[in-house]
């Protein structure tokens, strides 16, 4: 039987250099694993190297990476590859995620750009996920992405998303509040995407804050808390699913170590939530 691609549990969250000192001074929080973008501590030395070396001691470390570009035109950066292995080898690091899109074409172009939700961009990216995969002989999570446009659609985003999935044999990152955005800006219903993702596929979740630009324009800012809404949908998620590990993204307006914890605390409290409805019930 294969090993799960996210062997984690319960609530995560992102680890910043802004709280790594109080991070690792303090007593055990309620933190139960933590996530790191591999390029910010790749090439670390002194202090915060090993303050990250610290940091994954005490907490299973997942990677969520910025830079793989899976849907680009341009080849696959095979050497960022393997030093991307050497590094998960050394850090035991737990899982790696990317995003669905594409963010470099012949240079870096600083954003996360939608990939054409088409038969042939399936295949085309399924294809690379598999290379990927290959060479760092662990299954690749991806993350659905919010997107403010939806050049040359030939099918929906869920067909795309479910079809790549199966394709490549990958698991997914179900990023609810990037779906919550989505709903919002592309006028479609948050439940029925949620709705129409394959369980057993579901490696972990993202919740994160936004930022609301105009009444039917959302940006994905990661940089507020989370409001009512995007809870009530990871609420669903989790009666949908079942109860999935969560982590809290938080990349903006970094508040203090003990604000993120209380935010960490509510997705805790919706994860309680089904099992005690069950129990109720049952």
């Amino acid at each position: 039987m294969a090993l799960p691609s996210c062997p984690v549990t319960g609530t995560g969250l992102g680890l910043r250099r802004q709280f790594i000192d109080e991070l690792l001074k303090s007593a055990n929080h309620d933190i139960d694993f933590m996530e790191v973008a591999p390029e910010n501590w790749m090439g670390m030395g002194g202090k915060y190297a090993k303050q990250f070396t610290a940091a994954c001691e005490r907490f299973p470390m997942l990677c969520h990476g910025l830079s793989l570009s899976i849907g680009s035109p341009a080849p696959l950066d095979i050497n960022f590859l393997k030093q991307l292995k050497q590094f998960f080898d050394k850090h035991q690091i737990v899982s790696y995620s990317e995003h669905l899109s594409f963010c470099s074409d012949e240079g870096h172009l600083y954003d996360l750009m939608p990939i054409p939700f088409t038969d042939e961009s399936v295949r085309y990216v399924a294809d690379r996920i598999k290379q990927v995969q290959d060479i760092l002989e662990r299954k690749l999570i991806i993350e659905n992405v919010s997107y403010y446009a939806a050049p040359g659609q030939e099918i929906t985003e869920i067909d795309f998303t479910r079809q790549i999935l199966e394709e490549a044999d990958c698991d997914l990152l179900l990023d609810v509040n990037n779906v919550y955005v989505n709903s919002i800006n592309h006028g479609y219903d948050a439940q029925t995407f949620i709705n129409s993702m394959p369980t057993g596929r579901i490696a972990y979740l993202h919740i994160a804050g936004h930022y609301n630009e105009a009444e039917d324009l959302i940006v994905d800012t990661h940089g507020a808390d989370i409001i009512d809404p995007v809870w009530l949908l990871l609420s669903h998620t989790y009666q949908t699913h079942g109860v999935i590990p969560t982590l809290l993204e938080r990349d903006f307006n970094i508040p203090s170590l003990s604000h993120l914890l209380d935010e960490m605390a509510v997705i805790r409290q919706y994860q309680q939530q089904p099992q005690n409805m069950h129990a109720a019930h049952g």
